[in-house]
């Protein structure tokens, strides 16, 4: 008996939409990465990109428990000297709610070239309405 490697060709990938509104954001951001590395499928390979389609509506509306809002910080650098640059959950969620859930998805994928192509499945709205469509996605209830 042989063992069964898939292939990315051969890979069938499925359109699901996700509604995280009042979802807690670690916990969502987790189970959608599960989907985007196929880990929920039964062909999981770890160096196959078996995962699926993701889109996530309502990332305003996520859920952010304790006191995080106001004390978890994002950096980053713009590459000249002294320019550490700072937001916190809340100004972030007011001016770019996608941005939070795409960190924290981001941040639980692998860092090379297979959690790149696994993020960019991700598509993420601030509301309600997503362009999508004409991928016919099946609409996916979190269990959290």
């Amino acid at each position: 008996m042989k063992t069964f490697m898939p292939k990315a060709q051969e890979v069938d990938r499925k359109w699901y939409v996700v509604d995280v509104e009042g979802k807690v954001l670690g916990r969502a951001a987790s189970e959608v990465a599960k989907i985007l590395s196929g880990k929920n499928k039964p062909i999981y390979t770890p160096h196959v990109d078996t995962g699926d389609f993701v889109i996530v509506l309502n990332a305003d509306k996520i859920v952010l428990t304790g006191k995080k809002l106001d004390k978890k910080v994002y950096r980053h650098h713009t590459g000249w000297i002294g320019h550490l640059k700072e937001k916190t959950a809340r100004r972030y969620l007011e001016t770019q709610p996608e941005r939070v859930f795409e960190l924290a998805v981001k941040r639980m994928l692998p860092s090379t070239k297979l959690g790149r192509a696994m993020f960019k499945k991700l598509k993420v709205y601030a509301g309600s309405k997503h362009e999508h469509q004409a991928q016919k996605p099946e609409v996916l209830e979190l269990n959290i």
